[in-house]
């Protein structure tokens, strides 16, 4: 199963972590390095999951959520938070903004491919 996500992170190698995890399981993976890159990116793609961090600089995570969810064609594209934060409050808010998932980082490949696949797959 191939599928197109987007990664959203401001973080060049978390960016490269993302890719070597999910590229060699067939993944095709499109990075951006903030929120605004991000929805900007999103003009020319469709893709299946979002991943996306909470602390960037421009736009954070979820300002991005919220710019996604406000698109019609995204209203249903699963988003997975990706972040150092643990805080449950963070969590209902992503919740609140559209958010499908959260996985705290450092992530584990198979967690992050396995959490893929259920909501994109």
């Amino acid at each position: 199963m191939s599928l197109e996500i987007l990664a959203v992170d401001d973080s060049r190698t978390m960016r490269e972590m993302i890719r070597l995890a999910l590229e060699p399981v067939g993944f095709t993976v499109h990075t951006a390095d903030d929120g605004i890159h991000g929805v900007e990116i999103l003009e020319n793609l469709s893709p299946d999951a979002i991943i996306t961090d909470i602390n960037m600089p421009r736009m954070d995570g979820f300002g991005f959520i919220d710019a996604v969810r406000q698109k019609n064609s995204y209203r249903a594209t699963p988003i997975l938070v990706l972040t150092t934060e643990a805080a449950p409050e963070l969590k209902m808010r992503a919740r609140q903004a559209g958010a499908t998932g959260w996985i705290v980082k450092p992530f584990e490949p198979t967690k992050l491919i396995k959490a893929l696949q259920m909501v994109a797959g």
